[in-house]
């Protein structure tokens, strides 16, 4: 008899299959001659999009399959492991067979692709219907939900010890210093406090990624994602306090003159320079090309900059600005923009920006509080003249495209911190409340839903980690870290919704967290690229014929 990985790995061969029928048929319909029509790309994006979520969905149960591989090789792979790997193949073959969710409304079937015949020869391979059968039943649920109930948790071994390591001191932090504070903070729309800040600086949370020659501790991105996750889990503003850092980190070590890198990144490493990223501006959106923030040079050789940016995270009391501005009003779209690192005053509660030439309004939000979010007014802001990233003009991006990918990397992780916050509030609460004379945990839509949050939460981990694993071997993977992004914010949109309703009314009380972590999930779809924008970029990747990562890594190996 086929044990749970083997019938699992028998049907990603059948689900590959499933999605370059479906792939080679949307290349013939929107990229005759192997280039995409970008305006029928446009028209279609329902099929479009819908593709880069079947490819997402294989991907997670790839990198799902391979989780539970390697348990199973260092004899972790149990109980509550084989309910996890079976209950997700069941849901996300579904998808496949039946229809993708792509939102709460919008679910892209078979149809959309003329795919009838390819969905119907997928649901009738022997594996495939199997765990179609017998993998998501209402006893796995139920049993699952019960084990969780008693303390079980699937496996989360990296087999590295320095890793394990490290999501053991991050969690052990997270719980004593974030976690019991974080819903005060945000009621309170507080910034984190400085003390805080100091400590994670002394963990090493701004410098994971950077070189150790520069007092970085020299991890790679899989580290990161797992102290990310660790520190979302208590809450996302802790998480994303070292996206700025990570995001600048990298523009400065992999574009910065020599000089730049040693000024700049030991102060970011250390936390006495905490970076805001200085990109969006009001009219533009995801359109980077139209930005109009202009920057010139003045006699002395400094540069003045004039315009409006949006959506600046952390912005009154960061230090370092990785401003994206236009340098050559004459060149067209993106090869006019080059990015400046201008430093500035950190501003207080009664001065939040006190350089000339800038000035900064609050926007107020519902969630992600902590740091605070601004829309700038630049008029006349004076940079220094070797401000200019790597010396280049023209550049900026260029080198801004290189970061995005450990970007939606850390947001994944994020997300997947804040999915395992709303579980763990979840499953206290349902444990503790008492309906009809017995806790909510021995209702069945109620056990189910802990269930389900559990599986879809390892699952879209395991992308994010495989996403991470690429980028720390040098391996191009804007398309992974895009996939692991766009499922992890579903999935942790998923688990605060259902745990507001596990909660009923008192979900959307205030005084209840998970008030809270449902509007912080719900930034994680937008920010860091919109889920469109994500699905966009996926499927004209793969319609252009970049593999993923997974196919990439069966071709070597074959």
């Amino acid at each position: 008899m086929a044990t749970a990985i083997e019938l699992a790995q028998v049907a990603i061969a059948a689900a590959r299959q499933y999605s370059e029928t479906v792939r080679a048929g949307l290349s013939i319909r929107f990229a005759p001659g192997g280039v995409p029509d970008p305006e029928q790309l446009t028209r279609e994006q329902h099929a479009l999009h819908g593709f880069a979520w079947i490819a997402s969905t294989l991907a997670a149960l790839e990198a799902t399959a391979d989780w539970a591989t390697r348990a199973n090789a260092a004899g972790r792979f149990g109980r509550v492991e084989e309910l996890v790997l079976r209950i997700g193949f069941g849901e996300y073959l579904a998808h496949l067979v039946h229809g993708v969710p792509m939102s709460a409304s919008e679910v892209v079937r078979p149809e959309a692709f003329g795919s009838h015949e390819a969905a119907r020869q997928l649901a009738a391979e022997a594996a495939v219907a199997k765990l179609l059968k017998q993998g998501s039943t209402a006893q796995n649920r139920a049993e699952l939900a019960r084990l969780l109930a008693e303390g079980a948790r699937p496996d989360e071994s990296l087999d590295d010890d320095t890793l394990d390591l490290i999501r053991d001191q991050f969690r052990s932090f997270t719980s004593a210093k974030i976690a019991p504070h974080a819903h005060g903070w945000h009621l309170a729309d507080a910034l984190i406090p400085d003390a805080v800040i100091a400590e994670m600086a002394d963990l090493g949370v701004f410098g994971i990624c950077i070189e150790e020659r520069f007092g970085g501790l020299g991890l790679g991105k899989l580290a990161m994602s797992i102290v990310s996750e660790e520190l979302s889990r208590g809450w996302i503003c802790a998480g994303s306090l070292g996206t700025r850092s990570e995001i600048a980190g990298e523009l400065i070590g992999e574009n910065g003159t020599e000089a730049q890198r040693a000024t700049l990144l030991p102060r970011i490493a250390d936390g006495s320079m905490l970076p805001t990223a200085v990109f969006t501006e009001p009219d533009t959106g995801s359109d980077l090309a139209s930005i109009r923030t202009r920057a010139r040079r003045t006699d002395g050789g400094d540069w003045r900059v004039d315009g409006a940016k949006t959506w600046i995270t952390h912005g009154a009391r960061a230090d370092l600005m990785t401003l994206l501005v236009r340098t050559d009003p004459d060149a067209p779209g993106y090869r006019g923009l080059s990015m400046l690192l201008a430093e500035k005053t950190r501003g207080t509660d009664a001065e939040p920006f006190p350089d000339p030439g800038i000035d900064g309004s609050e926007i107020e939000v519902l969630g992600y509080r902590g740091m605070k979010e601004y829309a700038l007014g630049f008029d006349g802001f004076a940079v220094a003249g070797d401000a200019l990233l790597g010396g280049v003009e023209g550049q900026g991006f260029k080198q801004l495209m290189r970061t995005f990918e450990g970007a939606r990397i850390q947001t994944a992780a994020r997300a997947v911190g804040v999915g395992w916050n709303a579980f763990e509030l979840a499953l206290d609460y349902a444990q503790g409340r008492k309906q009809f004379g017995a806790p909510l945990t021995q209702f069945t839509r109620v056990s189910d839903k802990l269930a389900l949050m559990v599986v879809e939460i390892v699952m879209s981990r395991e992308l994010t980690y495989f996403a991470a694993r690429q980028k720390d071997r040098g391996t191009r993977c804007d398309i992974e870290a895009g996939m692991a992004k766009l499922l992890a914010a579903r999935t942790a949109w998923s688990a605060a919704d259902n745990a507001v309703q596990v909660h009923g009314g008192n979900g959307y009380a205030l005084e209840y967290p998970i008030s809270r972590v449902m509007c912080d999930a719900r930034i994680l779809n937008i920010f860091e690229g919109a889920a469109e924008i994500q699905a966009q970029v996926i499927a004209r990747g793969l319609l252009a014929g970049q593999p993923a990562s997974q196919e990439r890594k069966a071709r070597e190996t074959a």
